[in-house]
């Protein structure tokens, strides 16, 4: 195998950089937070890569400037360098990703926020041969009695000719007074739309309560997804799964799938159809922990285990290509693994990591139709990450582009899977990052908990883990119970309602930096996003002092507040389970906890953030204020929960750092 590096020219288009492969020299000892805040607090260069039906074009969504983002092709049978196709340079309207329906037109989907916290998305059509684009999305009728929100995805290929695709629509009724020709139709359905000529031909009838369907790779709509919904319009915690049998139109329940308080689900939950075997993919509990199953669609929904993995949540399934064919299994347990059914892609991931430095992981992103051409994810904890191209006649191996090229050469902070006592001795999982040669010892550290609260942190590149250890802090990311991952009784009741369960390990997890040396006296601070935020924030108040600083990006601050924001939803019969009732929504809200807080409060949020309302962080900050204690928040107009803005991500990195020390005393 030969390992092959992109050319300069379509590597130095996309973001200036150095041509693959080259190295470029290494930072100096001195540095200025300024410019390792810039570099770390910088957006990925690349989102995503596609590759075309005939594998010599691959598209890629780019970072443009500090937050808009657009779509680039390189046309490997004509001029591999990169051509633009489409650019949007506002933070509020982002591509998303895209697909190719031939090899000569895009379908990608761009999604929209506005300072009224609205948020929809649109399906767009790009023309390789020049052509202006087309929204694919059907338009709406003046007689609407609603807006579309959703814009739909592409679910399939027809394959009755090249640039015909399956994709979902939500369907608007419209407003009959005056006419004979208004439309009754509601709900999520499917059609047929030739992105060419935008005819359309519906596939399957909108239903109100469908929230998903799923083809069989060839065409073909084999399973529909209901969630039923209250009188007042809210969602249920109920998913029902129904299936037809081959060359049928009627639909037989196939599943029912209960989303629980905890963040768990009970039920098979499919995921994906195997034409060949007649079968359905999906995940259900075995002993406690998600496994792999297989259903027959034949009518005697026959079902046997694929994969599981004792003591561990297999939650992901891998899919290659044009038809989305299964290949293998994928579960974390202190590294992501993937199991491959497919022999032959299980040899080739084991050689290629063999033949890349530093024996990254390595994983198939998407391919050609005839498979002969693979794009190709590497990367680790010290690496951003590439996009490769493979070629598997010629076994030519093509570095595409890096993630983080502004890293490229860069001695970056190994992620350590470590496990620590609980105050009840329950052993907590979690990652150790040290500086880039420390020994280990007496340094200032962070612990950094996770969003969620139903998520987990997992091995890998983390660009604010990776900071502040270039910044000489030690991070610990500890997988404190209330995360996903580690099966049922993990999750407790959840990490709202067990609150003092969860945060408690957070805490603990500081403790034991203290107890095992790792962390100086006086000299821990506590950093998290989102509901890692909540824990921040939460962790004064249940241990005052523990930690000499508090930094909280966009948390939840008040319980009743966070249930209150979803009123208008329809999720919201959802979270107000997840919430609860009772004392611990009280004593579980920083916010009204404040006057508990003994050390000073940095807090970042955007303003039109739709996961957790500005006006969480806005109250924190008032009542720390009435109760005399030190904070700051720093708000970010048009931006959304992620922050996703380098100039923005940068300041919450420099204005972090520069906190922590003063508050540190370093």
């Amino acid at each position: 195998m030969k390992r092959f590096v992109a050319s300069a020219s379509l590597a130095a288009l996309v973001c200036g950089c150095l041509a693959a492969g080259a190295q470029a020299a290494a930072p100096t000892q001195v540095e200025g937070v300024e410019t390792v805040a810039a570099l770390f607090g910088a957006r990925e260069a690349v989102h995503g890569a596609t590759l075309s039906p005939n594998g010599m074009k691959i598209a890629m969504v780019q970072s443009i400037g500090t937050g808009g983002t657009a779509v680039a092709v390189a046309e490997y049978d004509k001029d591999p360098k990169l051509r633009t196709l489409v650019i949007s340079s506002s933070a509020a309207e982002k591509i998303r990703h895209c697909s190719w329906p031939s090899d000569s037109e895009l379908v990608c989907s761009v999604s929209v926020a506005d300072k009224d916290l609205n948020s929809y998305t649109r399906l767009i059509a790009l023309y390789l041969d020049g052509r202006p684009m087309k929204v694919v999305t059907a338009a709406e009728s003046s007689r609407a009695l609603g807006f579309t929100w959703y814009g739909g995805d592409v679910i399939d290929w027809t394959g009755a000719k090249p640039g015909e695709v399956l994709m979902l629509r939500q369907y608007v009724p419209e407003r009959e007074i005056g006419t004979h020709l208004a439309s009754s139709l509601e709900g999520l359905g499917v059609e047929s739309v030739d992105v060419r000529s935008l005819r359309r031909t519906t596939v399957e009838k909108p239903v109100p309560d469908a929230m998903d369907y799923i083809t069989d790779g060839r065409g073909s709509v084999r399973i529909r997804g209901l969630n039923p919904t209250t009188s007042g319009g809210y969602d249920t915690n109920v998913i029902n799964y129904f299936y037809r049998t081959k060359d049928a139109r009627s639909w037989d329940l196939l599943s029912k799938v209960t989303f629980n308080a905890s963040g768990s689900t009970t039920g098979f939950q499919p995921v994906a159809v195997d034409p060949t075997l007649d079968a359905a993919y999906g995940f259900d509990r075995k002993d406690g922990f998600m496994a792999l199953y297989r259903e027959k669609l034949d009518g005697s929904k026959a079902r046997e285990l694929v994969f599981s993995q004792p003591g561990i949540e297999v939650d992901d399934l891998v899919r290659l290509g044009r038809g989305q064919r299964v290949v293998g299994v994928s579960y974390a347990g202190d590294y992501r693994k993937v199991e491959y059914f497919d022999s032959e892609l299980a040899s080739l991931r084991k050689a290629l990591g063999k033949a890349l430095p530093g024996g990254p992981s390595v994983d198939f992103i998407d391919s050609s139709e005839d498979e002969s051409k693979l794009v190709t994810f590497v990367g680790s904890d010290v690496d951003p990450g590439r996009y490769y191209l493979y070629d598997k006649g010629s076994r030519h191996l093509e570095e595409v582009l890096p993630l983080r090229p502004g890293l490229a050469g860069r001695k970056l902070a190994e992620m350590k899977p470590v496990q620590f006592p609980a105050a009840d001795g329950t052993m907590i999982p979690g990652y150790l990052t040290l500086p880039p040669g420390s020994d280990g010892k007496n340094l200032p550290a962070i612990v950094m908990p996770h969003g969620g609260p139903s998520s987990r942190d997992e091995w890998g590149f983390d660009w604010l883990v990776q900071f502040f250890a270039a910044r000489g802090f030690a991070v610990l990311q500890p997988n404190f119970r209330g995360s996903a991952g580690f099966g049922e009784a993990w999750f407790e009741k959840n990490g709202f309602q067990s609150w003092r369960t969860a945060v408690g390990d957070v805490d603990d997890a500081g403790r034991w930096l203290l107890s095992s040396g790792v962390a100086a006296k006086g000299k821990l601070a506590i950093v998290g996003w989102s509901y890692g935020g909540y824990a921040a924030l939460q962790s004064g108040v249940l241990d005052p002092g523990l930690y000499k600083a508090i930094v909280a990006i966009a948390p939840v601050t008040d319980l009743s507040a966070l249930r209150q924001d979803h009123v208008t939803r329809t999720d919201y019969r959802l979270v107000d389970q997840q919430i609860g009732s009772g004392p611990h929504v009280t004593q579980g809200s920083p916010a009204q906890n404040a006057a508990a807080i003994q050390v000073p409060v940095l807090m970042f949020h955007g303003e039109w953030d739709l996961n957790v309302n500005v006006r969480q962080s806005q109250m924190m900050e008032r009542r720390l204020r009435d109760a005399g204690k030190q904070v700051e928040l720093v708000t970010f107009p048009g931006l959304a929960h992620s922050l996703d803005d380098s100039a923005a991500r940068t300041k919450v990195l420099q204005q972090s750092d520069s906190f922590l020390r003063q508050a540190m005393g370093l």
